[in-house]
């Protein structure tokens, strides 16, 4: 991997781990924070779409949109978990 594709990663990461705070609380978390939801948010988003068979597209905006709602999903049950605990 190389150091364009890490910069993309972090920046794709930081986006939708931004859209995805707005999306469920009204505001960001912070970059750092962010960037590590959208990361993972990637992870689960890509899980979750592939399992119920839907495709976004490839390209930047598809990996925006995939992250993105990975990450609210991670949100969402990180938020139910701190109601529960």
């Amino acid at each position: 991997m190389d150091i364009q594709s890490i910069v993309v990663m972090l920046l794709i990461g930081a986006i939708a781990g931004w859209l995805a705070g707005l999306i469920l609380k009204g505001s960001g978390m912070g970059l750092l924070i962010n960037i590590v939801v959208g990361i993972v948010g990637a992870f689960v988003g890509s899980y979750l779409f592939t399992l119920i068979g839907f495709s976004v597209g490839s390209g930047l905006v598809g990996a925006v949109i995939t992250s993105t709602a990975g990450a609210v999903v991670l949100l969402f049950i990180i938020g139910i978990l701190r109601k529960l605990l």
